[in-house]
C-alpha cells in the first residue's frame, strides 16, 4: 500500500469517526434489506414452493387416510412454519406459537391406539413425519423426540395408570415430553450410561448428568434411564420438570437443528416416586421397542429435507436468470436437478419399504440400519447438489437450502452415526453371532 493512500484512508476514517452520531447512525445502522427487495428475482422459502418432488407417484402407494394426512401436515407446515422458521433458526429459539398448531394436526403419538393419541399406521407416521421435516427440519426432531421416543416409551414399557395419566396431554401437545439415554461420556456406547438410580422409601433417587437432549429446556416431563444400583440394569423413570434437583440448560453454538432445544440435564439427587418408574423398563434391551419405532421415523428426516431442498432449486432455477436465460436452461443445472430428483424417489421407495417390513413384523435391526445410513447419506449429496444449484444464495437460510444442509448434518449422527449403523447391517448380513450384533446396536444419540 502507497503512503498516499494510507493516508486517505486514514483521513476517511477521521472524517467519518468525527461525524454526529445521528448522521453515523442513518448510514451504518439501517436494518437489513428485505431478502425480496435485495433479491426480488427469486422467491424466498417463507413462500414455500409447491412440492414437486413425486416424479413417481409414489403417493399413490398411499391410503386415503395416509393421503389425507400427508395433504394435512404439508398446508399446516407451509402457512404456520416457513414464514417463521428462518428467523427462529437464526436466533435459535423455539416458536412455542406453533406447538398448539402442529397439535392440531393429529400426528403426536404416531401408531399409539388409545388415551386419546391417534392410531396412525407406521407409513402415516413416517410420511407426516417427512412432511413436516420438508418445511423445517427442527420442528419435526420436536415432535420425533416428544412422541416417537417419550410418548412410545410410555405407551410400550408405561403402567396402565401412567398411560392414562400422561399420553392424552402429550397427544395435543398441551404437554411435551423429552427422552435421556445419551450422556456425556456414553454416545454410541449408550448401554454404559452413568447415571444411577437408587432405590428409598417409597421411589428413587437419581444422579447423573445427560447432554444433546432434546426438548430438555421446557418439557414438561423427560423420560430419564438410569442403571439400577441393586441390579446393574437400566430402568426408566418419568421425571417431572422443576424436581428438586433437576437442571437443564441450552447447548450453544450449534450450527444445525438450531431451533431444537437441546440441552444439558443435570439430576443431583432427584427423587422419582415408585409411581413413575417405567415398570417395562428392566433392562437397556427393553429400550429397542422403542427404537425400532424411531429409527424409521428417522429415515424420514432425510426424505422430507431433500424434497424441501429440491423443491425449493426447482423453483429457484425457474425464476433465476442469468446471461439471458432461467437457469433451468442450462444442462448443467438440470443434470444435478436430476441427480436429486432419482435420490428421492429411490430414498422414498427404501423408506416406504421400511415401514412396511416393519408393519409386517419382519424388519431386523439390520434393515432399519441400512434405511438410516443410506437414505441419510443420499440425503446428503442431494442436499449438496442444491446448495450449488444456489450460488450464493445457497448460504442463505431466507433460501432453505443452507439452513437444511446444516440441519442435516446432526440427523446424519444421530440414532447411529453412519459408520454404526453399516456395522450392524454388516454384522447382519454375515450372521455374526447374535450377542456381537446386540453390542453393536447399543448406538443412540443426541436426541
Amino acid at each position: 500500500m502507497s503512503y498516499s493512500v494510507f493516508v486517505s484512508d486514514f483521513a476517511f476514517i477521521a472524517v467519518i469517526l468525527n461525524m454526529p452520531a445521528e448522521v453515523k447512525s442513518n448510514y451504518f445502522n439501517l436494518p437489513a434489506l428485505d431478502v425480496q427487495i435485495a433479491f426480488p428475482q427469486a422467491t424466498p422459502a417463507s413462500i414455500f414452493p409447491s412440492c414437486e418432488s413425486d416424479y413417481y407417484q409414489f403417493d399413490d402407494l398411499l391410503t386415503p387416510e395416509e393421503q389425507a394426512i400427508r395433504k394435512r401436515v404439508r398446508e399446516c407446515m407451509e402457512k404456520e412454519v416457513a414464514p417463521i422458521a428462518p428467523k427462529y433458526w437464526e436466533k435459535a429459539e423455539f416458536p412455542f406459537e406453533v406447538v398448539p398448531k402442529l397439535g392440531t394436526l393429529g400426528v403426536a403419538g404416531g401408531t399409539i391406539k388409545g388415551y386419546g393419541c391417534p392410531g396412525l399406521s407406521l407409513t402415516a407416521s413416517a410420511v407426516a413425519t417427512a412432511e413436516v421435516a420438508r418445511v423445517d427440519a427442527s420442528c419435526s426432531t420436536f415432535i420425533l423426540v416428544h412422541s416417537s421416543l417419550g410418548m412410545t416409551t410410555i405407551a410400550l414399557c408405561g403402567s396402565e395408570e401412567q398411560k392414562k395419566k400422561y399420553l392424552p396431554s402429550l397427544a395435543t401437545l398441551k404437554t411435551v415430553a423429552c427422552w435421556a439415554l445419551t450422556e456425556p461420556d456414553y454416545g454410541s456406547d449408550a448401554s454404559a450410561l452413568g447415571t444411577t438410580a437408587t432405590k428409598v422409601g417409597g421411589g428413587w433417587i437419581l444422579n447423573g448428568q445427560k447432554r444433546w437432549i432434546g426438548n430438555s429446556t421446557f418439557a414438561d416431563i423427560l423420560v430419564v434411564f438410569a442403571r439400577n444400583t441393586s441390579t446393574n440394569q437400566i430402568n426408566g423413570f418419568i421425571v417431572k420438570k422443576n424436581a428438586p434437583g433437576l437442571q437443564a440448560t441450552k447447548i450453544e453454538n450449534k450450527i444445525g437443528l438450531r431451533i431444537v432445544q437441546n440441552g444439558d440435564i443435570v439430576l443431583k439427587n432427584v427423587f422419582v416416586p415408585d409411581e413413575d418408574r417405567l415398570p417395562g423398563v428392566d433392562s437397556f434391551q427393553d429400550t429397542n421397542k422403542v427404537l425400532a419405532v424411531s429409527r424409521v421415523m428417522v429415515c424420514w428426516q432425510p426424505i422430507g429435507i431433500s424434497m424441501g431442498v429440491y423443491d425449493m432449486c426447482h423453483r429457484y432455477l425457474k425464476e433465476r436468470k442469468q446471461f439471458g436465460s432461467p437457469l433451468a436452461a442450462f444442462q448443467l443445472n438440470q443434470q444435478k436437478l436430476v441427480q436429486m430428483l432419482g435420490n428421492i424417489q429411490a430414498m422414498f421407495l427404501v423408506g416406504w419399504r421400511l415401514c412396511k417390513l416393519y408393519e409386517s413384523g419382519k424388519m431386523t435391526p439390520g434393515h432399519a440400519s441400512l434405511g438410516k445410513s443410506w437414505i441419510s447419506s443420499k440425503a446428503r449429496e442431494t442436499v449438496s447438489l442444491g446448495r450449488e444449484l444456489l450460488g450464493g444464495n445457497g448460504i442463505l437460510a431466507d433460501f432453505l437450502v443452507a439452513k437444511a444442509f446444516c440441519d442435516l448434518e446432526p440427523i446424519y449422527t444421530y440414532e447411529g452415526t453412519y459408520d454404526i449403523n453399516t456395522l450392524v447391517t454388516g454384522r447382519e448380513i454375515f450372521r455374526v453371532a447374535v450377542a456381537a450384533v446386540v453390542s453393536a446396536i447399543r448406538l443412540l444419540v443426541w436426541l
